[in-house]
């Protein structure tokens, strides 16, 4: 079945850009299943490639290879799965038991997110393509990697789009232990991949929480929004006099409570506090509380770019309160995971933020997500995490 596509929008396809939108179809030969595979041409009869089609989603189609003479199906996904995961080979070792194995998009199956923590995958089919081929990727998965437990935490509300419910469960060998430990840098965590934050634990901030610790040595650090206290082991084994970590999940604290106990991190003051962040922000503020670091790792306020405008505020109004709280000299590490918010315009809620708070600040430098979360060229949507290191002068 072939879908084609107008001549005022095939600039996308010749950048190589993996989505096709409903807009940018002209006609369509035949009716594909929701998730089946399509050929891709021009008005003309030009092959671009193969994709999967979506039915109810906007994103009409995803491409998933540009090879016009390719063959979809089980080896072929196998082949593709194999090449992701054994680019990750490096980044698994003794020092590190959990990492992204396949990035979507990026990695050039879209809708499929693949994480592995120790022995445990946990896999998201977040589109119509992927979920159609999911007993194809179990099995591959399965040939690949050697293991046998995979569990699947497609339980987010993306899949609507697609026309999907969401799902969770036991794709393959034994249902998860409460908590699956793992190794990062070092740093023992325990990870719940059934009801955990997405799918259990934020790997995409692997490089970033190395990179707060220069400057934790002897300091008071604050880390906002901080789920299973990621940011705050780093901190406390970097050295950090006082860190006081929040969140308003009591789960997430009680889970990052934890993670110190079985480091056996140096005993400093630290504190916990389940509640409202932007409340005990402003609640710092009132009472002059100050901090030399913060760390402020927010959930998405802004997933699409028709929730910007209010998702911008609520960048504003948390950096603006962290601008205040800090000493002079103090280093603010502000993130955005928003899709909707990029790198320009966080650039600009920050600067803003500081106008406001009437700081001069200075940036350090930027962060971005770790190396197995890749970003495609023809995929600028997968850089969605942004993050800078700003200093009050």
């Amino acid at each position: 079945m072939d879908i084609i596509i107008e001549k005022e929008k095939i600039k996308n396809l010749q950048q190589r850009h993996p989505w096709i939108y409903a807009r940018s179809i002209k006609s369509m030969q035949g009716t594909p299943q929701n998730g089946s595979v399509v050929r891709v041409v021009d008005e003309e009869g030009l092959v671009y490639g193969w994709a999967s089609y979506s039915a109810e989603s906007a994103i009409r189609a995803r491409v998933l290879t540009w090879d016009a003479s390719a063959v979809i199906d089980a080896q072929w996904i196998q082949d593709q799965l194999a090449r992701a995961i054994q680019a990750r080979e490096s980044m698994l070792d003794t020092e590190n038991t959990a990492c992204r194995l396949v990035h979507g998009e990026s990695d050039f199956f879209p809708g499929l997110i693949v994480d592995r923590y120790d022995t445990q995958l946990v896999v998201q089919f977040l589109t119509a393509g992927s979920e159609f081929w999911k007993a194809e990727i179990v099995d591959a998965l399965r040939t690949i990697t050697g293991l046998d437990d995979i569990f699947e935490r497609s339980d987010v509300d993306v899949r609507k789009l697609e026309g999907l419910v969401p799902v969770k469960g036991v794709l393959s060998g034994n249902t998860p232990p409460a908590l699956i430990r793992i190794l990062e840098n070092g740093i023992v965590f325990n990870v719940d991949v059934v009801n955990g934050q997405k799918t259990g634990f934020f790997l995409d901030q692997r490089r970033n929480r190395q990179t707060i610790q220069p400057f934790c040595a002897g300091k008071r650090v604050l880390n906002a929004f901080c789920y299973s206290g990621g940011f705050t082991a780093y901190a406390i084994k970097a050295g950090a006099d006082q860190v006081i970590s929040i969140d308003s999940s009591a789960d997430a604290i009680a889970l990052g409570r934890g993670n110190m106990g079985i480091n056996h991190l140096p005993d400093i003051e630290s504190d916990w506090v389940t509640g409202d962040v932007f409340q005990l922000l402003r609640r710092y503020r009132d009472s002059r509380d100050t901090f030399d670091v913060i760390v402020l790792d927010p959930p998405k306020f802004a997933p699409t770019i028709h929730q910007v405008a209010q998702g911008a505020k609520g960048y504003k109004d948390i950096n603006l309160l962290a601008f205040k709280l800090l000493r002079p000299g103090g280093i603010l590490f502000s993130f955005s995971c928003s899709g909707g918010v990029d790198k320009e315009l966080f650039r600009k809620i920050l600067t803003g933020a500081a106008a406001d708070a009437k700081v001069d600040a200075q940036i350090l430098g930027t962060m971005e997500q770790s190396p197995d979360h890749p970003v495609a060229l023809s995929f600028p949507e997968g850089s969605y995490l942004k993050g800078l290191i700003c200093r009050v002068r």
